[in-house]
């Protein structure tokens, strides 16, 4: 019986952004070279990547997710596009509607979400795709909060699945919450919804710290839905150092470090290591997710917008590859 394909992927959804600031990458012998090159070599399989609706620059735009999709599918990476559903970011503190939706009504809304969906899965042709971005108090908001619009929530959220479906046979449509204290209710209120896959995102500065506790709740999760299941979003700083003048996620607080996983190269190492074995011992564990690895510091040293990751990029503050990179090799 052929073993289940595992999703070794990356969120290199900035790479476009950094193309353009001539942003130089190297290999794990120090030579310049393509940062999908670098990947790929590295046994990165499955490229995650956003898309918003309109937003304010071309950064996630359709055209440009679109663009970088071809060219992806064109070295052999799988593609899994997150659908926002925004102009900008959405997660579970944010969930905007995109600023052309805001005057529909909530029956126009309904064939917008269906009909953008199409469109995606017709031009882009994901092999993954989430209907929504940590939608754990719902999406579209107004319209689609969880907890004071369910039955809207679930009639946008079926929207967006129907979608997909209609379009592609072979589209592997996710549902994706952050971190996992509420996803068992979360995923038994959408438990008959139409779709293939739970995604998680998991940062011990937010989800916690109880590695052992993660995997216990992926099991019940799995087994519970019957789901494949997989971690969409996880990462880790290699120190608690800067290399430009934005302020980083993950500052030098040591108190959002595991203990067992130093803020270093061999701490990163180390904790993406476990996040993947946790994955693979997991009942239906697909793959894992490693998010924002091409975000060094590509403003420039001095720059206050730049990026806020460089401690938790895939590469140092030289641009060289990490150690961290033998965790995306098939065993």
């Amino acid at each position: 019986m052929e073993e289940p394909f595992v999703y070794a992927a990356v969120d290199i959804s900035s790479l476009p952004k950094l193309r353009k600031a001539n942003t130089l990458f190297y290999d794990q012998k120090n030579h310049a070279s393509d940062l999908l090159t670098i990947l790929s070599q590295g046994g990165v399989n499955t490229v995650r990547l956003r898309i918003w609706v309109s937003p304010e620059t071309v950064d996630s735009s359709f055209e440009e997710v679109k663009s970088f999709s071809k060219e992806l599918r064109n070295i052999g990476m799988k593609v899994w596009i997150t659908v926002h559903y925004s102009d900008t970011w959405a997660d579970p503190g944010s969930q905007q509607l995109p600023q052309g939706w805001k005057d529909l009504a909530y029956e126009d809304l309904l064939f917008k979400v269906n009909e953008y969906t199409k469109r995606i899965v017709r031009e882009i042709a994901p092999d993954i795709i989430q209907i929504g971005n940590e939608i754990n108090n719902g999406f579209l908001f107004p319209y689609g909060g969880i907890y004071n619009n369910q039955e809207q929530f679930l009639t946008l959220l079926s929207a967006g699945v129907k979608a997909v479906r209609e379009v592609s046979e072979s589209c592997k449509i996710m549902i994706h919450v952050a971190g996992t204290s509420q996803a068992d209710w979360f995923f038994n209120v959408i438990k008959n919804i139409d779709y293939d896959m739970i995604g998680i995102s998991y940062y011990p500065k937010w989800h916690g710290g109880n590695l052992e506790n993660l995997e216990v709740s992926l099991n019940q999760l799995s087994q519970k839905f019957g789901k494949d299941i997989l971690i969409a979003e996880t990462s880790y700083p290699f120190t608690l150092g800067w290399n430009d003048w934005t302020n980083n996620v993950m500052g030098d607080n040591e108190a959002l470090i595991l203990p067992e996983y130093p803020a270093s190269e061999q701490g990163q190492l180390k904790f993406f290591q476990e996040i993947k074995e946790i994955v693979l011992r997991t009942n239906r564990g697909r793959g894992f997710c490693y998010w924002g690895a091409e975000l060094v510091a590509f403003g420039g040293v001095e720059s206050t917008n730049g990026s806020p990751w460089e401690n938790q990029a895939l590469f140092d503050f030289n641009g060289k590859i990490l150690p961290v990179i033998s965790v995306f090799k098939r065993e």
